[in-house]
């Protein structure tokens, strides 16, 4: 197994490509089920969840080739309707096929994917409203059995704009017969990107990055497509945190304003200069970071997934700030291990109090999910002394040689093995 060592203090300097988003990949195979023709995707991650979406839907049938960053997917012939669970157990996403097999196949048989280290991601949503088009739903030994002969449009009204829950529904209304309409849907750009991918396809689709999304049904989806994903906001916003704590300048390759949301004028409030130039952000930290409260919300709100490495700025920033944390309930597992490295962090239920301190100090701490792999990453670049980050297999399901990337930009950072 892996291990991350960085020593902290090197300033960053330099620019950085940003990869395609994950959180758009994958939808987007999973919606090349509902068609016939192949589809050409480019800017594709390199990333171990990419390469498990690709295995389940080889047990559909559905070959792939990759080639660098392009994947290219036959989905003409399926021969299965069954995602298993020794697959989607590893990744919450694969449920996403749920929609696609339904609707073209008239049936789907899906594992339930259980649970998850930063809290319960239910799936109620997605089965009510594929009941509300007229699916027959059943949950047996683990999994989601759900069939119909064929889809009927219906009004959707979702309890909270859940994207996985949008982005299923609105793969399954492709196929069905009439209008659907999804009330209170998701607006991240991730479903914008989706919902450009199905109309190339065919599908007809309007209100994407709205919360009502329209769908008027078609008979089938014939179309090859070629489609580039979106960059990783995700990763981009980590990047501008990566510049923050280290008061550094770096500049972001293929990004536009549309990916940060209110993430760019809550860093412009901690003390960022930040300029966009064609697909081109440049940041300059400041000398001193400001202390700025967050509250995590869906899209354009601060997003739940960048939260961790908020955390980590605040710990080194001046005054004191508050997190509030209202997407998943277990997500300040970061915590424990910035304060092992003199972080002043205080968890109240939903909040966290940070205290900023002069420096951190470099320690032997422990990943426990994706975003807190990052989080403890940037606390090292700025931390004094050695800092060894262990379990960061978490890193290679979201981040795409990270560590590569900001060694390039003049981190003393390595991975190397843990023995």
């Amino acid at each position: 197994m892996d291990k991350i060592v960085i020593r902290g203090g090197a300033p960053l300097k330099g620019t950085v490509t940003i990869s395609g988003s994950k959180n758009a990949t994958l939808p987007i195979m999973a919606a090349s089920i509902l068609g016939n023709g192949s589809c050409t995707i480019h800017n594709v991650p390199d990333l171990v969840d990419i390469a498990t979406m690709a295995r389940i839907m080889e047990r559909f049938g559905v070959k792939s080739e990759r080639e660098n960053h392009t994947l290219t997917i036959h989905p003409a012939k399926l021969t299965s309707w069954e995602a298993p669970y020794d697959l989607v157990r590893t990744m919450r996403a694969s449920f996403l096929v749920l929609g696609p097999l339904l609707a073209r196949l008239g049936k789907a048989r899906v594992s339930l994917p259980g649970g998850c280290a930063i809290g319960p991601r239910p799936i109620d949503m997605h089965l009510k409203a594929l009941e509300e088009l007229g699916a027959r739903i059943r949950v047996e030994k683990g999994y989601v059995e759900a069939s119909a002969r064929r889809l009927k449009g219906a009004t959707v009204g979702l309890d909270i704009p859940t994207v996985t829950g949008t982005e299923n529904i609105m793969m399954a209304a492709c196929l069905a017969q009439g209008r659907t309409v999804i009330e209170n849907a998701a607006r991240e750009p991730e479903v914008v990107d989706l919902a450009e991918f199905l109309k190339k396809m065919g599908a007809r689709i309007s209100g994407e990055g709205s919360s009502v999304i329209t769908i008027e049904g078609v008979k089938s989806l014939k179309r090859p497509v070629e489609h580039a994903v979106i960059p990783d906001r995700v990763e981009a916003g980590t990047f501008l945190i990566a510049a923050m704590i280290t008061r550094s300048r770096l500049t972001l390759q293929g990004v536009s304003p549309e990916c940060f949301g209110t993430v760019e004028s809550k860093l412009k409030e901690a003390g960022a200069r930040i300029e966009f130039h064609n697909n081109q952000c440049t940041i300059q930290g400041p000398r001193l970071v400001r202390a700025e409260n967050i509250t995590t919300s869906p899209y354009p709100g601060f997003p739940t997934d960048l939260q961790a490495q908020w955390m980590a700025l605040m710990a080194v920033a001046g005054g004191t700030s508050t997190i509030t944390e209202t997407m998943f309930e277990n997500r300040y597992m970061q915590a424990a291990e910035l304060m092992r490295m003199g972080a002043q962090i205080k968890l109240r239920g939903q909040s966290a109090v940070i205290k900023g301190v002069p420096h951190l100090s470099g320690a032997k701490v422990m990943a426990s999910d994706l975003r807190a792999s990052a989080a403890l990453i940037l606390a090292g670049l700025v931390a004094r002394g050695k800092t060894e980050i262990r379990r960061i297999y978490h890193l290679d399901r979201g981040y795409e040689r990270i560590e590569e990337k900001l060694k390039a930009l003049g981190a003393r950072i390595e991975r190397v093995k843990d023995r």
